[in-house]
């Protein structure tokens, strides 16, 4: 079969990636000459800037320019050329693959599809060049889908390529699945460009409720004015930002104080409060009782309960 994604036999049938270049580059100055390839590509510009075009037509031309922390993806047989400019240089990793057929331990690209309505979109909408931001996610699949390749592509037969091949087809599906969600967020954020934002936000209040975060900071993380930030969130989520990363907080300390063994005077810590009293009443706000209370009112599973004792052996 050819190497475009979107094609019906993905879809109907059972195939995996096959994979016929896969490579980092540094370029400079330099104009390449249009060509085409029977193989879907990616172009992800780990820095610098450069130009790809994409002909779309004998008479009809795109042109891209690109930077740092984008990618390009080309489905198969797209004429297209790189352009790096004089007083630039980028360095790019580049993936480009197929498929062929599968049968394995490692779902199909359709049983994928049935199962993550993102990606059953991006097959169904074919497109001929695909530009998408990456907020580091995509990169870090890329890079360790490269790195089991070339690992793969030196341990011969045995047991040591069956391994590498399950790892090559679980990094592909994660590749997939993160460049579906890229997609229905860009076309989300282009009806609705505040949800992006409010998302983002989530995001980095997920990742950061440990340390102590200011609003100014969240706001410039996703490049907003803060009361712009403040006004949207709000009217996407019904809480203000404060309020909400408190609610975290607190969700993250009912979670410790009933499935760890970290002492309730330093889960204030463990969220970010570095307040024991502050935390305290946040908790009991919140939760309508103190830590202790909560804790003491748990059947808590513990470890040393479950093990078997090894004189009954």
């Amino acid at each position: 079969m050819n190497g475009s994604l979107f094609q019906q036999a993905l879809l109907d049938g059972e195939y995996g990636p096959h994979f016929f270049a896969y490579y980092y580059k540094q370029w400079n100055p330099y104009t390449m000459a249009y060509h085409q390839h029977n193989s879907t590509e990616i172009m992800y510009l780990i820095s610098g800037s450069c130009v790809v075009e994409v002909r779309q037509s004998q008479k009809e031309e795109e042109r891209f320019r690109l930077k740092r922390g984008e990618l390009i993806m080309l489905d198969a047989n797209v004429p297209h050329r790189l352009i790096v400019e004089e007083g630039t240089s980028c360095r790019m990793l580049n993936v480009e693959f197929g498929f062929t057929a599968a049968a394995g331990t490692v779902p199909s690209i359709a049983r994928l599809a049935e199962a993550e309505a993102d990606l059953a979109g991006l097959l169904r909408e074919p497109f001929r060049s695909l530009v998408l931001p990456d907020p580091e996610e995509v990169f870090h699949v890329l890079k360790s889908l490269v790195l089991e390749l070339d690992q793969h592509g030196v341990e011969g037969e045995g047991q040591g390529k069956e391994r590498g091949s399950i790892m090559i087809g679980l990094l592909f599906s994660e590749l997939l699945l993160r460049l579906a969600r890229l997609r229905r967020e860009q076309l989300e954020a282009s009806q609705q460009p505040a949800q992006l934002y409010v998302r983002r936000a989530v995001e980095f209040l997920h990742q950061n409720y440990d340390r102590s975060i200011q609003v100014k900071e969240i706001a410039a993380e996703v490049s907003l004015h803060p009361g712009y930030l403040h006004r949207i969130f709000r009217a996407h989520t019904g809480r203000t930002l404060t309020d909400y990363l408190n609610m975290l907080r607190m969700e993250k300390a009912r979670m410790l104080l009933g499935q760890s063994e970290i002492p309730v005077a330093e889960i204030a810590d463990y969220v970010g409060i570095s307040s024991r009293q502050y935390f305290h009443l946040l908790f009991r706000k919140y939760t309508g009782c103190t830590p202790v209370e909560y804790r003491n009112s748990l059947e808590r599973f513990s470890w040393s309960d479950a093990q078997p004792d090894i004189r009954d052996r």
